[in-house]
């Protein structure tokens, strides 16, 4: 346990790519977070507006760590964590507004229970402050064929945020829009897996992490608001595409034997049958993006494994899974809300 007068070292560190509005508009909130030992970091992914010269002027203060190239997501923060020595460390999107005291409620969880490897506040919609926002609302769950959602969130149903999700929680997966993690377990499980580039990796890590016997929580006394589809929005193919790939690499290397290729397959199955349905009405670009992702999943079995990384260990059973199917519980029983779907 830490001595009341010296908090843990925090880390804040927002990757940017071509953000300087995002930096311009939400940046004071970062800088207003109520805690003591805290650092705030700037990884810049090869930007090539000006958000590099606003930092360094209006915020000399602030470390700006400069990467050469846009390594998205997963390589950004890979490269940029490996120099930082606090123990722990937030990865936020640039286009999150933080509440004053988002920070302390989290650490004091971590500081209870050295199993716990990552937790996310509760994020809310920057623009509707009452309803649950899509990236991870109040903790990330995924069900047995591998669909993520989270509580407040399925699918395109965003829940109004009536304190149901409070409790603090056991989750399968942190958001990466806001994700808190020990440093040195984000490193013992090998960081984030920089085939994914962007999509789906956090979800990865916290299987990951989980497998190796730690846990992932949801603290949702601490809250954040985010825009959102910040750098792609929800229709673009580039996100379906790596959406879709990415889901199935996951599932690839996380399970094993014989259940992954029985999930695999039905995952093949339930992806075709959303492809043809988008085709039919009128969504090409959505069939031809599902299409490039079942290709680009045997491209990577074929030729790209060896460079993934797959579980450390398998000592633990994750929590946080749903044994059912949320697509056959949402669009055929009609289900729309979390607490419909997984009975606490």
């Amino acid at each position: 346990m830490s001595h009341p007068h010296h908090s843990p070292s925090v880390a804040v560190v927002i990757l940017n790519w071509n953000g300087q509005h995002f930096l311009q508009q939400f940046l004071p909130s970062v800088m207003a977070s109520s805690y003591d030992s805290l650092k705030i970091y700037i990884a810049d992914n090869g930007s090539n507006d000006s958000s590099v010269a606003f930092l360094k002027n209006t915020y000399p203060q602030i470390s700006v760590i400069e990467l050469t190239e846009n390594k998205g997501f997963t390589g950004g923060y890979n490269e940029s964590l490996k120099d930082l020595n606090e123990e722990y460390i937030v990865l936020l999107n640039s286009d999150i507004e933080v509440t004053p005291n988002w920070i302390k409620p989290i650490i004091s969880l971590f500081e209870k229970d050295e199993k716990i490897a990552a937790i996310q506040p509760k994020i809310l919609r920057f623009d509707k402050r009452d309803e649950f926002e899509y990236a991870g609302a109040s903790g990330g769950w995924i069900d047995a064929y591998g669909y993520p959602f989270s509580r407040g969130r399925i699918f395109d149903t965003l829940e109004i945020d009536r304190h149901q999700y409070d409790d603090v929680q056991n989750i399968f997966w942190a958001s990466g829009a806001a994700m808190f993690i020990r440093r040195k377990l984000f490193f013992e499980v090998g960081g984030f897996d920089s085939y994914f580039f962007a999509h789906q990796e956090e979800i990865d890590l916290c299987w990951r992490l989980q497998l190796a016997g730690y846990k992932i929580l949801s603290c949702p006394s601490s809250i954040v608001y985010h825009v959102g589809g910040g750098t792609l929005s929800k229709e673009n193919p580039q996100k379906t595409y790596l959406n879709f790939r990415n889901n199935l690499i996951m599932l690839f290397k996380n399970l094993n034997g014989l259940q992954r290729l029985y999930i695999v397959s039905i995952r093949f199955v339930l992806d075709a049958i959303s492809a043809w349905k988008n085709l039919v009405s009128g969504k090409p670009t959505f069939f031809f993006a599902v299409a490039k992702a079942h290709v680009g999943f045997f491209n990577w079995v074929l030729f790209h494994q060896k460079t993934s990384i797959f579980p450390v260990k398998r000592i633990a059973t994750p929590s946080g899974i749903y044994a059912g199917n949320i697509v056959w519980d949402y669009f055929v029983k009609g289900k729309k809300y979390f607490s419909e779907i997984v009975k606490n």
